[in-house]
């Protein structure tokens, strides 16, 4: 007769397999969250009676169903298996099955070693066949509550271009830009000239960075606690 998985522990046994893989390549651990669990489980079911194994049955995707179960984000990933085993499983052999799967796909090894996500939800549900066939989904998210704000504030009277996670920008004289943003980045000030600025700082959560004339005609940058907007 096949081994029946115990579904709890599987699932437990997933979320500790996937913290010993971000730790071994220098990611930081996620930790339960309900909601994203309660969205992982209801798409599990969905995915095990219905036999379908998409991102989108149904037409909705991991965002809106993260949105549905309650969870406000900054980012969302999702990784499904569905494993089929005439022998059945133990709770362990099922979920070292499944991590292996995703660790040896590309796009489901990115979605594991995402760097800024701090959350994980992990469900598992059977399918109703004959021999054991269990359908997983795992979701990764950032709560949106952890983005951070900071500002670059012109003083100067020439325009600075810099770099912020990959996107050029220019702050004109006189000016303070607030960026916004989800995930931590390296601000890279650069202006061209005879005094060029070259300087890289990575974004903080309410800092300030202030632009100021510099001796012999260049441009400092200067780092300060949150100011108002102007």
């Amino acid at each position: 007769m096949p081994i029946a998985t115990d579904i709890p522990a599987a699932e437990t046994a997933i979320v500790e397999m996937t913290n010993a893989f971000r730790k071994g390549h220098a990611r930081t651990a996620v930790k339960p969250n309900a909601q994203l669990a309660a969205a992982a489980r209801a798409y599990a079911k969905k995915l095990a009676r219905t036999e379908a194994f998409s991102h989108t049955v149904g037409g909705s995707t991991p965002s809106d169903r993260a949105t549905k179960a309650g969870y406000a984000f900054c980012q969302i990933a999702e990784n499904l298996a569905s494993i089929y085993d005439s022998r059945g499983f133990t709770a362990r052999n099922y979920a070292k099955r499944t991590v292996e799967g995703w660790e040896n796909s590309p796009g489901h090894r990115r979605n594991m070693l995402t760097p800024h996500v701090t959350e994980i939800g992990v469900a598992i549900a059977r399918a109703p066949t004959r021999d054991p066939k269990y359908v997983a989904v795992q979701l990764f998210g950032r709560p949106r509550e952890l983005k951070f704000t900071f500002k670059i504030t012109n003083t100067t009277k020439s325009s600075v271009g810099y770099d912020f996670a990959g996107k050029d920008h220019v702050i004109e004289p006189r000016y303070t830009i607030t960026h916004t943003s989800c995930e931590p980045g390296t601000i890279s000030f650069q202006t061209g000239g005879r005094h060029d600025l070259k300087a890289r700082y990575e974004a903080r959560d309410g800092q300030v960075y202030t632009l100021k004339p510099a001796r012999a005609g260049g441009v400092r940058v200067e780092l300060g606690p949150r100011t108002t907007a102007n």
